[in-house]
């Protein structure tokens, strides 16, 4: 498998050097789990990287489903990309607070709805202060822009193409939540779902595939997932909590050069909370 690191990561040295320039746009991606009790936003106000307008995942979402922050339609997208001031024929820089945690997730929102030049921030903002970079406070506004967006239905999967997969297993389904949570000996942090996997998937936490905040080298992320039973040269389906760790194992095996990748949209947030929805522990 040819990497694709080089068209995926842009470095801290980078970015800095392209700071201002008209076509670079930069979107602090920042999002917590309910329980880590801490707000995105707020942080993002307190401190970010200059220019970096703040990509709310929760509300950029399809906030009439059930489920939480579903990709949106392509026309909300493309409004709230227009009021970001985020367009085409821009290069979209993306990253966390915590190094490669939910900017995976929003990267691929965007690929998923047709930018062209999309990359994430290797190592995010803790690399970035780290290197004792500048960094400012307050909400950012950029002039309106025109975002045309295309939804790529192909790469999205629901539970009908999950439950169809058990039978098919055309497609291997990969898990990135912790081991505890995959065997079903953690609770989960949204009340109400049941503990355990999809029949038949196979567990990659997510935070293997990283370190410090970066990605691990290609043939270290290879080496994981056929460790845990995968082949990253089949089709592939990651899955997680609610869609947006299952981002970070697309983002390492697209890095490594693995092509036939999809995403279960509504993960186990989805088949945790359904009645039909067969569970394993083992």
């Amino acid at each position: 498998m040819a990497s694709k690191r080089d068209s995926i990561l842009v470095s801290t040295e980078w970015l800095a050097d392209h700071l201002g320039a008209p076509d670079v746009a930069v979107v602090d991606a920042t999002w917590f789990l309910p329980t880590a009790k801490r707000d995105g936003w707020l942080e993002y106000l307190e401190r970010h990287i200059p220019e970096a307008v703040f990509f709310d995942i929760d509300e950029i979402s399809d906030t009439e489903s059930p489920l939480p922050h579903m990709l949106p339609k392509p026309e909300k997208f493309a409004s709230r990309m227009r009021s970001l001031g985020i367009g085409d024929g821009q290069k979209i820089v993306v990253y966390d607070s915590l190094g490669l945690f939910s900017a995976p997730r929003v990267w691929w929102t965007f690929k998923v709805m047709g930018a062209r030049d999309v990359v994430v921030l290797d190592g995010g903002l803790p690399k970035w202060i780290a290197e004792g970079r500048e960094i400012e406070s307050g909400e950012v506004e950029r002039s309106p822009r025109h975002f045309t967006a295309r939804l790529d239905s192909t790469v999205i999967r629901d539970f009908s193409a999950l439950v169809g997969n058990l039978e098919s297993r055309f497609s291997q389904v990969v898990d990135a939540r912790s081991a505890e949570r995959f065997a079903g000996v953690a609770p989960e942090p949204r009340p109400g779902l049941k503990s355990g996997h999809i029949p038949g998937s196979f567990n990659v936490p997510f935070d293997r595939l990283l370190d410090a905040g970066r990605l691990k080298p290609d043939d270290q992320i290879v080496q994981i997932f056929q460790e845990a039973g995968v082949d990253p040269k089949k089709p592939i389906i990651t899955s997680c909590g609610s869609g947006v760790t299952a981002a970070v194992l697309w983002l390492a095996l697209e890095a490594a050069g693995a092509r036939s990748l999809a995403l279960y949209d509504g993960s186990w947030s989805d088949w945790g909370a359904r009645d039909d929805a067969p569970v394993a522990t083992k």
